[in-house]
């Protein structure tokens, strides 16, 4: 193929929000194919994300989210590497929208290692007595496939966000390894808390 167009490169631009010359490398590397550069950039995106993982994260943001009915409400911390990607509307937006949710979907912990013990071990009792009856080989699977469910629930970066319209049924990890790729920073949820009335 011929060296990309600039407007090609462009439109690529706008549609990834990646570099000028990852775009264009990405074409070159594509033989022009829009689509497969696209998968190109978020690949490498999400990897460079992944590598960012352990970078430390001192700037960020505090959200909230408070339900129309005023009775339930939720604070969430989101940190990030550098105050310019703090003050970024996506960023902001994004903590946002994960108060939204923990308000909505009251999970009991941000990653799976955060949830109780004593949780845990509940669960895993009743899957296990549930169970009892089935076949002993399928015992082990059944316990599994009910803790993961049920870890799907109360699971913060597990859980699908609540506006699936908005978010295409993406789970909180999804979108914020999306914003990490995006932004080229480790994005962390470091903490929530969801207040009810009376409770």
């Amino acid at each position: 193929m011929s060296a990309p167009t600039a407007k090609d490169v462009k439109a690529l631009r706008d549609l990834t929000g990646a570099g000028m010359l990852d775009c264009r490398n990405a074409l070159v590397e594509t033989d022009g194919d829009i689509d497969k550069a696209i998968e190109v950039l978020r690949a490498k995106g999400e990897a460079s994300a992944a590598k960012r993982a352990g970078a430390e994260t001192t700037e960020g943001a505090i959200q909230s989210y408070i339900h129309a009915n005023n009775k339930i409400g939720a604070i969430v911390e989101v940190d990030c590497q550098t105050d310019f990607v703090a003050r970024n509307d996506k960023f902001v937006e994004f903590a946002r929208d994960v108060a939204l949710h923990v308000a909505a979907a009251n999970p009991i912990a941000i990653s799976e290692q955060d949830v109780p013990e004593e949780d845990r071990s509940r669960e895993e009792r009743i899957a296990v007595e549930q169970a009892a009856e089935r076949p002993e080989n399928v015992r082990e699977r059944i316990v599994k496939g009910k803790l993961d469910k049920w870890l799907d629930e109360v699971v913060l970066l597990r859980q699908k966000h609540v506006n699936e319209d908005k978010h295409d049924g993406q789970t909180i990890e999804e979108l914020r390894a999306a914003l990490s790729a995006e932004t080229r920073e480790n994005v962390v949820i470091r903490r929530f808390s969801r207040f009810s009335v009376g409770a």
